[in-house]
């Protein structure tokens, strides 16, 4: 079966260019609307910074480090973790205090900083990465940053001098920029972008600007002063503290009650002024440091945490603020579960189809066929059911839309996909751990299980939308949902103990940890092929086969001259299909661009031969002459 753009896709893609070029506007001459160029191409790199490489360990955090994050345990028998250790084995301060794995992974602590990530980019240039996206990285207390201090200073164990940073960012007022220094964690920041530019790749940052952390310099002001406090607007307080009791009576709204996630207050138009001022100074600070109107020493852009919770009003005026300081900026909204209990998806169209809020979603939406598709069994769709998804899905938007969305197979709030794979048939992100899932397989995936992954890749790295790989899965790492997601890098110069440890105590096989060279090299091929092929980055996407007795799909990818066609087998079987006979003229030659095979048509047909769950990228030349 045949799916090609349609006369209606046509018609709304002209309306659109219409529509784009009367909404777009100019500002200090510089056009707002449109997506960056580079995210076209991009091969996006996802760092959680505490797991990612100790590359400094004079700044590893201290006990005083923790105060203010969960589970506020004033632990007094406390050490940072070795990285090589076995993940789910007590540490000897974590069994002196008689909690079990899931409490004590929130009060771990592995050093990962910024020196690391600065120490490795070595490593993701070699691998081929074009963008890196960094989850939070602001001060605070926590070991995923999620709830900030400061949005203007980087967290001081991230940077080469924690005292000397509490020392500098002391004697400011976080309220007036004006007063605002550069910590010794700053600078190293600035450092990373500097190197990451100079290597050809671009970063962003992740941006949580729907709440910040119960030790946020604003709040710790409100639950000082009370009614008093000139920040108490920012917040919905249900009651300030009494200082004539012993006891805290400060309460206040928290991101789903989460006293640790105070959300800052939206009325009728969205954030306050003064937020807002204040927001839109983080921005200028992060991308462009030194205000000299040259936007290279910043960031490139934004990742915009649960950014379905912030008015659409606000998003616009951000846009605004970072277009007019990089018209080549890139923002990533999380727009994701509309309602998780329902296993509802937001329908992003608002967020990003009219080029005036976002540029992209994590595109999650996408994720959940490729998982049914490709890894499910009991409840595996067809091949038709998944090409009719697909096509719907990038008939939405604007081809250049479609081709920068942020294709995330897992991330920091997933379980990984190897284990994914290793426990199918379950809705994505639902009873995703051992945590909440007794059943939850948390083994490393076998021969078979890394053959499926390989797929899924194949299919990620060919398809429409710019691929991200989360930190790690290139080198072999596995895990199931927050925290087993979060483990430290694998790392080829580290010797890991076996994981042998079950969170529950429960019967498991010890499984070797090691760097995966076999599949840090499969990424890194299917990384070369998409970025010296531009067909599979910008090209045009029609299904050429979907074959649902044999579980089989081809597709294109056209573009100028350049012409792709990947095939997939998703069935336990070894199968032969014949390509159709538009794309197997005579004395034409398919070769296949990961081994380097080369398949002739005989006849005007081509036979295709495609081991189980695997896949094909065939790119057409002519041997005419020869």
């Amino acid at each position: 079966m045949s799916y090609r753009y349609s006369l209606n896709f046509i018609q709304r893609y002209l309306f659109r260019i219409v529509l784009v070029a009367g909404m777009s506007f100019i500002s200090q001459g510089r056009l707002i609307g449109g997506v960056p160029e580079w995210a076209k191409t991009a091969i996006w790199y996802q760092i959680f910074p505490e797991r990612f490489r100790n590359g400094d360990l004079l700044n590893d955090p201290r006990i005083p480090d923790l105060i203010g994050s969960w589970p506020h345990d004033s632990i007094t028998n406390w050490s940072v973790s070795p990285w090589n250790s076995d993940w789910y084995k007590l540490q000897p301060w974590e069994q002196s205090n008689g909690k079990g794995f899931y409490y004590n992974a929130q009060l771990r602590r592995y050093g990962g900083d910024i020196q690391g990530i600065i120490d490795k980019l070595d490593y993701l240039q070699d691998l081929g990465i074009t963008a890196i996206y960094l989850n939070p990285i602001f001060e605070s207390p926590s070991l995923h940053k999620y709830d900030a201090t400061f949005y203007h200073h980087v967290d001081n164990n991230f940077g080469p001098n924690p005292v000397r940073d509490v020392e500098i960012w002391s004697k400011e007022d976080p309220s007036n920029p004006a007063t605002w220094k550069w910590t010794t964690a700053d600078s190293l920041f600035l450092k990373l972008i500097q190197e990451s530019h100079k290597k050809g790749m671009h970063i962003i940052i992740d941006g949580v600007f729907n709440h910040v952390g119960n030790t946020f310099w604003a709040v710790k002001d409100v639950e000082k002063n009370g009614e008093r406090s000139q920040f108490k607007y920012w917040f919905t307080i249900y009651k300030y503290d009494d200082p004539t009791t012993p006891e805290n009576e400060f309460s206040y709204q928290g991101w789903y009650n989460v006293k640790e996630l105070p959300e800052l207050k939206e009325g009728s138009n969205g954030f306050s002024e003064p937020i807002r001022e204040h927001i839109r100074a983080i921005v200028k600070r992060w991308m462009d440091p030194n205000s000299d109107g040259n936007p290279s020493d910043g960031i490139d852009g934004w990742r915009l945490d649960v950014a379905n919770m912030v008015s659409l009003t606000f998003w616009k005026d951000f846009r605004k603020w970072t277009r007019e300081i990089n018209p080549q900026s890139y923002i990533v909204g999380e727009v994701w579960w509309d309602d998780w209990e329902k296993n509802r998806m937001f329908d992003p169209a608002p967020w990003i189809q009219y080029g005036d809020v976002f540029d992209a979603v994590m595109n999650y939406r996408l994720t959940v066929p490729i998982l049914h598709y490709f890894t499910d069994k009991k409840n595996k769709i067809s091949s038709s059911s998944f090409a009719d998804t697909l096509k719907k899905l990038y008939d939405q938007f604007l081809p250049d839309v479609d081709q920068v969305q942020m294709n995330t197979l897992d991330s920091h709030d997933t379980d990984r996909l190897p284990s994914i794979i290793v426990n199918p048939d379950r809705s994505f992100d639902h009873h995703a751990s051992a945590a909440d899932n007794k059943l939850y397989n948390v083994q490393k995936p076998n021969d078979e299980e890394r053959r499926i992954q390989k797929q899924v890749l194949l299919f990620q790295f060919t398809t429409v939308g710019a691929p991200s790989i989360y930190y790690g899965d290139e080198s072999g790492m596995w895990g199931g949902d927050d925290p087993d997601e979060r483990k430290p890098m694998i790392w080829d110069d580290i010797v890991y103990e076996p994981e042998a440890s079950h969170p529950f105590n429960a019967p498991r096989f010890i499984d070797q940890v090691s760097f995966d060279k076999d599949l840090y090299d499969f990424y890194k091929k299917l990384i070369s092929v998409r970025k010296h092929d531009t067909a599979l980055s910008q090209g045009t996407f029609e299904f050429v086969k979907t074959d649902d007795v044999n579980d089989i799909i081809a597709f294109q990818r056209k573009m100028s001259n350049q012409s792709i066609v990947v095939c997939m087998n998703a069935s336990n079987k070894k199968q032969r299909f014949f390509l159709p006979k538009d794309l197997a003229k005579e004395n034409q030659v398919l070769v296949d661009i990961v081994n380097g095979e080369t398949i002739k048509a005989v006849k005007g047909s081509v036979e295709i031969i495609l081991e189980p769950k695997s896949g094909r990228i065939l790119k057409n030349e002519s041997v005419t002459g020869r």
